[in-house]
């Protein structure tokens, strides 16, 4: 459903909101080793991020990239507009142009359903809940427990 690019930024803002939850800034080189991702393309990544305002970072060698609070309390949908946009969530899963009820794909009634609930997790799931689940040792970013 959503591109690796945005799979990397939802694991990356919610290890910065793990590690920075302190006002530490977390250097390029710790997230992408911590979290077993191309260093250039987790900067690149991140630095959309900034952009568009969902996290922060201070260039300079006390800088780094870091949350606010007001971060904890995204939706991850919010993530996944900033990395894909919405329309990732709405495609055909056959590769459709058009795809709806109106002028369905043979899989369109089958693929709905959950596309919808997809949809509503991304919408209702916050960094903060991906950020608590993995700091209690209940799920992970990478193969490892997070330290």
């Amino acid at each position: 459903m959503i591109s690796k690019t945005c799979g990397y930024g939802i694991r990356g803002v919610v290890y910065l909101a793990a590690k920075s939850v302190d006002g530490k800034k977390i250097g390029i080189h710790e997230i992408a080793e911590n979290l077993d991702v191309p260093q250039h393309f987790m900067g690149k990544v991140l630095q959309e991020l900034v952009r568009k305002g969902v996290i922060q970072s201070i260039k300079g060698p006390n800088g780094g990239f870091f949350v606010k609070n007001e971060t904890l309390k995204l939706p991850l949908i919010t993530i996944v507009e900033a990395i894909d946009g919405l329309g990732v969530l709405k495609k055909c899963y056959l590769g459709r142009e058009e795809c709806s009820q109106r002028n369905p794909c043979p899989l369109h009634e089958q693929f709905d359903e959950s596309r919808n609930k997809i949809f509503e997790t991304f919408k209702t799931k916050t960094v903060e809940d991906l950020m608590s689940e993995v700091l209690d040792g209940k799920v992970f970013l990478n193969n490892k427990k997070l330290t």
